[in-house]
């Protein structure tokens, strides 16, 4: 395993010259709990834990905050998986069941926003893997890393498909006291069935809707990330459409869909998937898909379309890009609508395809 070839930038797809933690600081951990069952833990002391985006990224922010890598909701799309290879990890399986956790997070992340040189940028969390996955229960680095932003009232966002977000509700209440944060949940289709092959390790839709519904009831706007539509299987105007409902019914402030892509280490994963459970639709693909990552735009426009024109009809409000969304419980002396607007990255008026999830 080549610890010492992951490097801040490298979280991002890019090499650099000082090493991200070196390789005796590593300790490994296996937990014979179900479920744990399986996972092997890499607990490091990172000695950066605030990443550049690189220049050519799509994302609409500059900085991020992982504390883990490799996920165990195991999504069989995630862009992410790449990222194990750097580390001469398997990025499918391994990626799945090896995670690296940045037990110093929390102080480090404190240190940092303290310097001199830091200058208040927006943070976004979930970009990479989901801060909230199932380590998260054990190691509790997210409500070290919210307290420190909310000390320093630097805005920040968070995208997941976690509900132990709720554990943090408190935290987050605080930090929308001073700063900008935003929230934006995942959930792509409400398929059963779908939701089980190709998301295993997640908490069902439903369960992420009730995060959504929870977070409202409690004055925290909350934005849903309709991604991936899977083509063929999730596109169907039918199934957007209970999609949408669903979402509307949650009290989402704002929907984006964004549909799959397929990213080198990703594509490879995803169409074995696909292969073994879908066989017929992988000549589909390889036509869908020719070009690159991407689906073709004429394919995206057509799913962005009808999303938005579901959402107008269930009531769910107009999405912007590139803004934060102040987390804080309405007050009756402000206009309607005047509460913000979505998280960056959850809102586009073209459909542009980012790489968050």
């Amino acid at each position: 395993m080549r610890w010492e070839n992951l490097t801040v930038e490298s979280e991002h797809g890019r090499a650099a010259d000082a090493a991200l933690f070196g390789a005796d600081a590593v300790t490994t951990r296996t937990f014979d709990t179900p479920e744990f069952r399986g996972i092997t833990f890499h607990e490091i002391r990172a000695r950066s834990i605030l990443n550049r985006v690189p220049g050519a990224s799509r994302m609409p922010f500059e900085w991020t905050v992982n504390p883990y890598r490799g996920c165990t909701h195991a999504c069989v799309y995630c862009f992410a998986r790449k990222t194990h290879s750097y580390l001469d990890l398997d990025t499918g399986i391994g990626f799945d069941t090896q995670i690296v956790v940045k037990v110093n997070a929390p102080e480090l992340l404190r240190r940092q926003l303290g310097s001199r040189r830091w200058q208040g940028e927006h943070v976004a969390m979930g970009t990479n893997v989901d801060c909230y996955q199932r380590a998260e229960g054990r190691y509790r680095l997210m409500p070290g890393i919210i307290s420190a932003l909310r000390d320093h009232a630097n805005p920040f966002s968070i995208l997941t498909k976690g509900t132990l977000i709720l554990r943090d509700l408190d935290l987050l209440k605080q930090a929308a006291e001073v700063t900008d944060v935003g929230i934006s949940v995942s959930v792509g289709f409400t398929d059963p069935a779908l939701w089980r092959t190709v998301e295993p390790g997640t908490p069902a839709p439903e369960r992420r809707l009730e995060v959504v519904r929870t977070l409202g009831e409690h004055g925290i706007g909350c934005g849903v990330l309709m991604a991936p539509v899977v083509p063929f299987l999730s596109d169907d105007p039918a199934q957007l459409r209970a999609t949408v409902r669903a979402i509307a019914a949650a009290g989402a402030t704002s929907v984006t869909p964004l549909v799959l892509h397929l990213r080198p280490g990703a594509r490879e994963w995803f169409m074995s998937w696909l292969s073994a459970h879908h066989p017929h639709l992988v000549r589909r693909y390889e036509r869908l898909y020719a070009e690159g990552a991407y689906a073709p735009k004429w394919y995206q426009r057509r799913i962005t379309r009808q999303v938005h024109e579901l959402a107008q009809e269930y009531g769910i409000g107009p999405t912007r890009a590139g803004m934060p969304r102040r987390i804080r419980p309405p007050e009756p002396a402000e206009p309607a609508g005047s509460a913000g607007s979505t998280p960056p990255g959850a809102g586009m008026s073209e459909p542009t395809q980012l790489t968050l999830l």
